[in-house]
């Protein structure tokens, strides 16, 4: 379970990102976090695993307080929280497969990672991976030949090899067309059930959430307004949330098809 306690951020500018955040995410549970631009949620995301280091209040992975962790023992503790990124963040000149195993880093010796020699189950699995998301006949080809959405794909075998207890994911659908990024998000909803995983999800788009993840959490200037269901978050919330706007046009589910139907 991930547990936030009172998390503030607060940069050298005065300008406070998180206040006093509290949440609970037990294991195997997708969460959306929603919220307009500069509303905190990458901050949240990355005060997790500690990228962004938080001003005040504690972290804790079954029941771990990560925030009292130093280099050693906080390096061992970020293997277990596999992060899956916007912009994908592979190396471009590497294989599907290198890049793949790369999310092993941390877990093989200097030379053996220096060599790229991983353990044959670190391959298998590697195998496995890229067969589950479809991409098994692409092991060989380099990263810069790959699709957006097959790049996404790559990045969430990266993660998955980890072997984590969490995922976090920042906006994994803001450079993907429509039906892509219903693949992703759903893609991604099945393998944290089918490992029991707990997810937070950064995501702008607010019916790709309704669609898919279990609960809805939305910030607004760095305080969570809202924690729910799909189901509860109303046009009225999503005017708290995010402005004046009209909701009931806007936020649609649209199946594979390409149909569309209200949702809101």
């Amino acid at each position: 379970m991930l547990k936030l306690d009172k998390l503030v951020k607060t940069y050298h500018t005065g300008d406070q990102a998180l206040k006093s955040v509290d949440l609970e995410i037990p294991k195997g549970q997708v969460l959306a976090l929603i919220g307009p631009s500069g509303a905190g949620k990458s901050t949240l995301i990355r005060c997790i695993n500690r990228l962004v280091e938080p001003t005040s209040g504690q972290v804790y992975l079954d029941g771990i307080e990560l925030t009292r962790l130093r280099s050693g023992a906080l390096r061992r503790e970020r293997r277990r929280m596999g992060m899956i990124f916007q912009e994908y963040a592979l190396v471009e000149r590497l294989t599907v497969m290198e890049n793949v195993l790369s999310g092993r880093l941390g877990y093989v010796g200097f030379w053996r990672s220096f060599l790229r020699r991983f353990p044959q189950s670190d391959v298998d699995e590697a195998f496995r991976l890229l067969d589950r998301v479809g991409l098994l006949h692409m092991a060989d080809k380099r990263a810069d030949e790959l699709s957006g959405g097959q790049r996404q794909r790559v990045g969430i075998c990266r993660a998955l090899i980890q072997d984590p207890a969490l995922l976090l994911v920042d906006e994994p659908t803001a450079s993907l067309d429509p039906k892509t990024s219903r693949q992703i998000m759903r893609l991604i909803v099945e393998l944290c059930s089918e490992r029991g995983l707990a997810a937070i999800i950064n995501i702008h788009d607010v019916a790709l959430a309704k669609m898919f993840v279990q609960r809805v959490v939305g910030l607004e200037t760095g305080a969570i307004v809202f924690d729910g269901t799909p189901d509860d978050l109303t046009p009225e919330m999503l005017t708290r949330i995010y402005g004046e706007e009209d909701w009931e046009a806007t936020i649609e589910k649209v199946d594979d098809d390409g149909q569309e139907e209200a949702v809101a």
